[in-house]
């Protein structure tokens, strides 16, 4: 499937320039190719037949995806669907390694890989052949420094026992206010695992009935970011086949990026007649976890004191535009002070895959983050997305900060602040 940049779209921008403040790599770079606006022009260029795709690589693979020009622009420009478009377009010339885009196609992208890799990584702990890897620099040696520091900053995962006991539906705590359906997601579901658990755990707390739809897979964000558009395709058809008869009143995930990909599903799929009302109700129906608890409320929670503070994820503030649940949540915990996180809107560095593939721009914005918490006080820093929360614990690490700082994601404090809360009745 041929992808094109959509003329459409280009034309919109009117390069006014709202969009450079916003963003993360004009910031750091201050050159015009950095900004969204300068790479709107090179795409526009591209498409004008002036300049080929390949001239162009820079500027795309620097950019972190992170939408925040969006809500900054006037005219409203698709600055995600272009950019995707535009890498789509640039992979047609310059494909992925092929182990590259087999590890996006089966290990992320089928229930079979998604469970081979979640054993996989426990076995690769189990046998501590992580600390052998890390002796020897095995994995930067692999797969460069990127890799290497999340694989450090992975912490231990569930075993297959663990897993195993999963069940495929769990009713609700009294009476029955909704159906939910949840969406585990690839590395969420590998690395955290518990998060997960505890999502589930609070939904039934709060009277949902919460089914776990067998066959989903990833929810194609990976494959989107990186060009891979027929594999996001499928993914996305995949998982709406998955969960269209689960009867559901909401499509609930504790990841802001798999969750704003959900959302798209219908934009994704928008010009396939087969599929794009199927798609429509499918993401109508998708919340992220902060958003449905806090409809959810009031919420039965013990003391909670400390100081904690928040890191956006840029998707789900972006894209979704949740920003205020999740500190709402942590507002409401008996006990707990919320100290607003500096630039808290701010992308981290993560970016998916990003950290990864540019590690030393992400390790700027990452180290200036740290930084940024540190400067707060607080004693637990509040996520509510995967990738975010990896480079967060490597972020922490490596500033010195993990002996005072700890990084959890929302749904795990919810979770143990409800845990707490005094039985019905009793002395308050």
């Amino acid at each position: 499937m041929k992808v094109q940049i959509s003329e459409d779209m280009i034309l919109n921008c009117m390069r006014c320039g709202f969009c450079l403040p916003a963003c993360p790599t004009y910031r750091y770079k201050q050159v015009e190719s950095a900004s969204p606006r300068g790479r709107i022009a090179l795409m526009r260029a591209v498409m004008e037949g002036k300049l080929d795709v390949l001239d162009i690589a820079g500027p795309l693979d620097t950019c972190l995806g992170c939408r925040a020009c969006e809500p900054a622009c006037p005219a409203g420009v698709t600055y995600g669907a272009i950019l995707e478009q535009g890498r789509a377009q640039l992979n047609q010339v310059r494909p992925l390694p092929g182990v590259v885009r087999w590890a996006y196609r089966w290990l992320l992208g089928t229930p079979g890989g998604i469970r081979f890799s979640a054993w996989a990584l426990w076995l690769y702990q189990k046998l501590r052949l992580n600390a052998l890897a890390h002796r020897l620099n095995l994995v930067e040696k692999i797969g460069g420094k990127g890799l290497a520091d999340m694989e450090r900053a992975i912490p231990p995962v569930a075993s297959p026992a663990r897993r195993a006991a999963r069940k495929p539906a769990y009713p609700a705590a009294g009476n029955r206010r909704y159906r939910v359906a949840f969406f585990m997601g690839c590395l969420s579901d590998i690395v955290f695992f518990e998060t997960n658990q505890n999502a589930i755990e609070v939904l039934t707390g709060l009277g949902c009935e919460v089914v776990l739809p067998a066959g989903q897979g990833c929810c194609g964000a990976v494959h989107s970011h990186a060009g891979e558009h027929e594999l996001a395709v499928a993914q996305a058809k995949r998982n709406i086949a998955a969960f269209e008869t689960s009867g559901c009143d909401f499509i609930v995930s504790t990841a802001g990026g798999c969750g704003a990909a959900l959302r798209e599903y219908d934009k994704l799929l928008a010009d396939d007649p087969e599929w794009a009302d199927r798609a429509r109700a499918f993401s109508s129906r998708c919340r992220d976890f902060s958003e449905l608890v806090e409809q959810l409320g009031p919420i039965p929670m013990g003391d909670m004191t400390g100081t904690y503070t928040y890191q956006d994820s840029c998707h789900l503030r972006n894209v979704q535009k949740v920003a205020a649940p999740p500190r709402n949540l942590l507002k409401s915990m008996p006990g707990a002070r919320f100290v607003e996180l500096p630039e808290a809107d701010r992308c981290c560095g993560a970016a998916g895959t990003y950290m990864i593939t540019q590690a030393l721009l992400s390790d700027r914005i990452l180290d200036d983050k740290a930084q940024k918490v540190a400067q707060t006080g607080a004693a637990t820093l509040v996520v509510a997305n995967t990738p975010c929360h990896l480079e967060m614990l490597e972020g922490i690490q490596r500033a010195g900060l993990a002996d005072r700082v700890q990084v959890r994601h929302i749904a795990d404090v919810v979770a143990e602040a409800m845990r707490k809360a005094p039985a019905a009745g009793g002395s308050h």
